[in-house]
C-alpha cells in the first residue's frame, strides 16, 4: 500500500513539474515550432547541438573553411528590420569577413505569416545563396548569426532542404567570432528583388537548387 502511495505520488510530481532541458526539440512544442519543424519564437535560446543536414563547426573549423580552396561561403542571417520596401540600418554590422548578409530569411516562419509571406523571403534565400555558390549544390557553406539564435539553425535546415550537401553550422556565432580576437568586416544587406525601386547592387540570376538533401548529417565537430 504504501509502495502504490509512493507511486503515485511520483506521477502526480512528474505531471505537476515536468522535466524541461535547455533546448526544446524540434515539434516538442507547437508554439514554439511550425509544423514544418522550424523555430518560430525566441529565437534568442538555448539551441541543440545539431542542425538538419549539417555540422556543427566551432571558430577553428570556421576560420579553416573560410581559408580552404575554395573557401566556404559564409552566410549571415542576422535580422533586420525590412519596411515600406527597404531595410531599416541605423548602425553598422560587423560580421565574418566576406559573408553575404541575408536577413530575415531565418525566421520560422516566412511562408505562412501575413507580414512576410507578402514576399518570398526563402527564394531571396536560394537566389542569393545560388549565385554565390555557382548553383553547386557540393560548395561548402557556413551559415551563421549569433551565439544561442535559432535564426541560423531554421536557415540551414532551409538549405538542407534546398539540396545544399556541404552544409557548416557555427553555433556559437558571430560573438565567438569576435571574443575570440578574429577580423570583423563591416557587411551590408543584400537587396532583394522585392525591394523599393531605388540605388541598390545589381542582381544575379541563377537556378535554384531544388533536389531535397538525401545523404546522412555529418558528425557534430566539438
Amino acid at each position: 500500500m504504501r509502495i502504490a502511495k509512493r507511486i503515485l505520488a511520483a506521477l502526480l510530481l512528474a505531471a505537476l513539474c515536468p522535466a524541461t532541458s535547455g533546448a526544446a526539440a524540434p515539434g516538442e512544442d507547437p508554439l514554439l515550432f511550425s509544423e514544418r519543424g522550424y523555430r518560430i519564437d525566441r529565437y534568442r535560446s538555448p539551441t541543440p547541438a545539431t542542425a538538419p543536414g549539417a555540422e556543427t563547426v566551432d571558430t577553428a573549423a570556421v576560420v579553416e573553411l573560410l581559408g580552404a580552396s575554395p573557401p566556404a561561403l559564409a552566410i549571415d542571417v542576422i535580422n533586420l528590420t525590412f519596411r515600406h520596401g527597404r531595410f531599416l540600418q541605423s548602425e553598422p554590422h560587423r560580421s565574418v569577413p566576406g559573408a553575404l548578409w541575408l536577413p530575415n530569411t531565418g525566421l520560422g516562419h516566412l511562408d505562412d505569416d501575413w507580414y512576410y509571406s507578402r514576399h518570398d523571403w526563402v527564394g531571396y534565400l536560394l537566389d542569393e545563396v545560388g549565385a554565390a555558390s555557382g548553383g553547386d549544390p557540393h560548395h561548402p557553406i557556413v551559415v551563421l548569426c549569433r551565439s544561442d539564435c535559432w535564426l541560423s539553425w531554421n536557415a540551414v535546415k532551409r538549405l538542407a532542404e534546398a539540396g545544399y550537401q556541404r552544409l557548416y553550422w557555427y553555433r556559437d556565432g558571430i560573438d565567438s567570432w569576435e571574443a575570440d580576437g578574429q577580423p570583423l568586416e563591416s557587411a551590408a544587406p543584400r537587396p532583394p528583388p522585392f525591394a523599393a525601386t531605388g540605388r541598390q547592387a545589381p542582381r544575379r540570376t541563377t537556378t535554384r537548387i531544388t533536389t531535397r538533401c538525401t545523404t546522412k548529417p555529418p558528425a557534430t565537430v566539438s
